[in-house]
């Protein structure tokens, strides 16, 4: 019997790769000479990185960058194992919310800087491929935060290099790209975006993500406009149009500069994930699937990686089973989407911390209880 364990993180308690081994645990103490593959994945976003290198046997690489705010912070980015060649970055790493106080938190001063730092760490590391996972970003700059760490130059109309974040945006005159990083031009670089928001308007980077960075609604109107004028300059340069395509307002605008001056597709992060740790090739003689995040809700069937997982489960008609933390509101809508059944591992009314703490135990009995029900089945 071959079973496929294949989750995400339990934030706040458990890794993806731990929640497979507290899986495997319990379901050994029932079905002991199955044949397990322990696959830990993510959907794109926080932990992307260390369930991809945990998945490949790959490494982190910590190092220090510039932060949202120029101050310096501790980042890092994953290196995949089973010798590949293709570097993953989460841009939270390194320019994400939490590196900035509440009380500073203002998207026209933050700047992706650091990020692109990341990118040029990898790029020494001699990567030819690299995945970005947006998300948690403190930024509003349009990416020309990042694009100056890699050598691009903004000009202002007096011939004056700009400051590169948010504010910087509107002045704007000249794009020079004349020093940008060469090697970019035959990296292969995957987005993992999981919004279609376009650069600017109602839907557009400034109205819908800049609130939860610390705008006012002043600043959204600035923003906004800023980010109009940069597409606009990207345009008449270089004749590429950002400020219409979906995914180029993600992550405050980074999405277009990935777009305008790299190589970058933008995918859905499941997809990517799911491709990188090759899970397709591994499932399709499988008898058992088991997936699962922390919470399993209504909002589930949105790209999350228990959705992903069960995708491609169904082109080969494996059951998969779901466990969860805990249960949320609407979480049946996910046995429409092909998942057969799911599990709290909660085994009772417990706080927070006590759910945190105990997570490993209760996954581990909750998964030998699901170990005996399947027992039932194949006996």
């Amino acid at each position: 019997m071959k079973i496929i364990i294949a989750p995400d993180s339990f934030k706040e308690s458990l890794t993806a790769k731990q929640v497979c081994v507290a899986i495997e645990t319990g379901m050994k103490r029932v079905i002991k000479h199955a044949e397990y593959h322990l696959i830990p994945v993510a959907d794109g976003g926080e932990g992307t990185v260390q369930s991809l290198v945990d998945a490949t046997d790959g490494k982190i690489v910590n190092l220090t960058v510039t932060g949202p705010l120029s101050a310096p912070v501790q980042a890092f980015y994953g290196l995949l194992g089973n010798n590949s060649d293709t570097a993953v970055i989460e841009m939270a790493a390194a320019s994400g919310l939490h590196h900035v106080a509440e009380h500073l938190r203002d998207p026209k001063q933050t700047s992706s800087y650091g990020t692109g730092e990341l990118i040029k760490a990898a790029l020494d590391n001699g990567v030819s491929k690299i995945i970005i996972g947006l998300g948690g970003s403190a930024t509003n700059d349009g990416g020309i935060g990042m694009l100056s760490a890699l050598g691009v130059t903004f000009i202002d109309k007096d011939g004056n290099e700009i400051e590169a974040n948010g504010d910087g945006l509107q002045k704007i005159h000249q794009i020079n790209i004349d020093a940008l990083d060469k090697r970019l031009a035959s990296c292969e670089i995957l987005v993992a975006c999981d919004v279609d928001n376009p650069l600017c308007g109602e839907r557009g980077a400034s109205h819908v993500f800049g609130p939860q960075k610390g705008a006012t609604k002043e600043d959204i109107q600035l923003l906004d406009k800023a980010l109009k004028h940069y597409g606009e300059c990207i345009q008449q340069q270089f004749n590429i149009d950002v400020l219409n395509q979906a995914g180029t307002g993600a992550a405050g605008g980074i999405g277009a500069a990935l777009i305008a001056f790299t190589n970058a597709t933008l995918k859905p992060g499941i997809e990517l994930v799911l491709e990188a740790v090759q899970l397709k090739q591994c499932i399709h003689d499988a008898d058992l699937v088991i997936t699962g995040e922390g919470r399993i809700d209504g909002q589930t069937i949105y790209g999350k990686t228990p959705m992903g997982v069960a995708k491609i489960a169904k082109q080969f008609d494996i059951p998969v089973i779901a466990v969860a933390g805990c249960l949320g509101d609407k979480h049946q809508a996910v046995y429409g989407c092909g998942i057969d059944a799911v599990f709290a591992a909660t085994p009772g009314a417990m706080t927070l911390q006590q759910a945190f703490a105990n997570a490993s135990v209760n996954l581990e009995n909750v998964s030998e209880n699901i170990a005996k029900l399947w027992s039932i089945k194949i006996n």
